[in-house]
C-alpha cells in the first residue's frame, strides 16, 4: 500500500488525527483544566469545552462523510477511522453528560447530599479520562501510520473498500 500513495495524501491523511488530537489534549485537558480554576467566579465558563468538542467531533463527522466521494481512497480510509473513534467519544461524552445531569437532577430535586452528588460526579468523569488517555494514544499512533503511508490491517479492511475514488 506504500508505493501507492502520494506524499500528498499521506500527509492529508494525518489531518482527522491531528484534529481529534487537537481536541482530546489542548480542549478536554489544557482548557478543561483551565475553566474548572475559574468556576468559581464564573460558572458556566467550563461548558466552553463541550461546545469547543462537539463543534470539532461535528466538524469531524462532516468531513468524513464528505470523504467517502471526494478524497482519494487512503485519505478517506484515516477520516474514516477518526470517525469511528470520535463516535466512540462522543458515546462516552453523552454517558457522562447523562450521569451528570441526573446527579444535578438529584442534588436540585431530590435533596441528594452533596457528597453523594460529588461522588457521582467523579464516576462521571472517570470512564471520560481513560477513554481520552486511550485515544490519544492510538490517534497518535494513526497519525504516525498516515505519515508512513500504512493502516491498521482492520481499517484497510472496513473502511478501504467502502470508498469510492481511487488514489490520484
Amino acid at each position: 500500500m506504500n508505493n501507492e500513495i502520494s506524499p500528498q495524501d499521506t500527509k492529508r491523511a494525518g489531518y482527522p488525527h491531528e484534529l481529534l488530537l487537537i481536541n482530546l489534549i489542548l480542549n478536554h485537558v489544557l482548557i478543561f483544566i483551565a475553566t474548572m480554576g475559574l468556576a468559581g467566579s464564573y460558572p458556566l465558563l467550563p461548558l466552553v469545552v463541550p461546545a469547543i468538542s462537539v463543534s470539532i467531533l461535528a466538524f469531524i463527522f462532516y468531513r468524513a462523510k464528505r470523504a467517502l466521494t471526494s478524497d482519494p481512497s487512503f485519505v478517506s480510509a484515516h477520516w474514516q477511522i477518526c470517525a469511528y473513534r470520535s463516535r466512540t467519544f462522543l458515546f462516552m461524552l453523552a454517558a457522562a453528560s447523562l450521569l451528570l445531569l441526573l446527579g444535578w437532577l438529584g442534588y436540585a430535586y431530590l435533596g441528594m447530599a452533596k457528597v453523594t452528588v460529588l461522588a457521582l460526579f467523579a464516576v462521571a468523569i472517570l470512564p471520560i479520562m481513560g477513554t481520552i488517555l486511550t485515544l490519544v494514544v492510538l490517534e497518535s499512533d494513526a497519525m504516525n501510520q498516515a505519515r508512513k503511508g500504512t493502516m491498521p490491517q482492520w481499517a484497510a479492511q472496513r473502511f478501504a473498500a467502502s470508498t469510492r475514488k481511487p488514489s490520484n
